[in-house]
């Protein structure tokens, strides 16, 4: 039997995706169903959720990048970046190399934060701590999310699909940093 639940949710992911459909399309991205025809009804709704979840996860983890360069610019300087452990520098500039390499590949490739690996992000964090510490509750609070974000994240970079039970768990934790950092 078909819940009503399950009828009102798949129109609804439908008429968002019609909403979004639009702004895709004008960034140049072919989607709808030309693109997607090809595979069945039931692939295409979970790529849809997950593109969902990955959206916001990237905008989530693009925040953090800009978090941490506004706070350390703003309190250790410019040069912030020279002053990391340098394990933190050799690990984005090996990352970087071979995507400068790569000159078929566009993108922004000039900024080395980029290059940090997600998990990497909270240790810039704790290393600097004292630009944090009143912005953050606790070392504890950050690892703890940040831990078990980069896990969902890799999960969802390397298409595999989550559970609706996860959905609620990374919406929670990224509301929750939302709240707590003044996003």
């Amino acid at each position: 039997m078909i819940d009503k639940k399950d009828i009102r949710d798949f129109f609804f992911r439908g008429l968002m995706f019609e909403s979004e459909a639009s702004e895709f399309q004008k960034a140049g991205i072919q989607i709808g169903a030309d693109s997607l025809s090809p595979f069945g009804v039931t692939r295409r709704n979970q790529a849809l959720e997950m593109a969902r979840l990955y959206a916001v996860l990237n905008c989530f983890e693009n925040e953090i990048r800009s978090f941490i360069r506004e706070t350390l610019e703003e309190n250790v300087g410019l040069d912030w970046w020279d002053k990391l452990h340098p394990k933190m520098n050799s690990n984005a500039e090996g990352r970087q190399t071979p995507a400068l390499k790569d000159s078929w590949l566009e993108g922004e490739k000039s900024d080395l934060l980029g290059f940090i690996d997600f998990g990497m992000l909270a240790k810039i964090m704790i290393e600097k701590w004292e630009h944090f510490n009143n912005l953050i509750p606790s070392q504890h609070w950050l690892n703890q999310r940040m831990d078990e974000l980069e896990k969902a994240r890799n999960f969802i970079a390397h298409n595999r699909m989550l559970l609706p039970s996860e959905f609620q768990r990374i919406y929670m934790y990224i509301a929750d940093w939302n709240r707590v950092i003044g996003l």
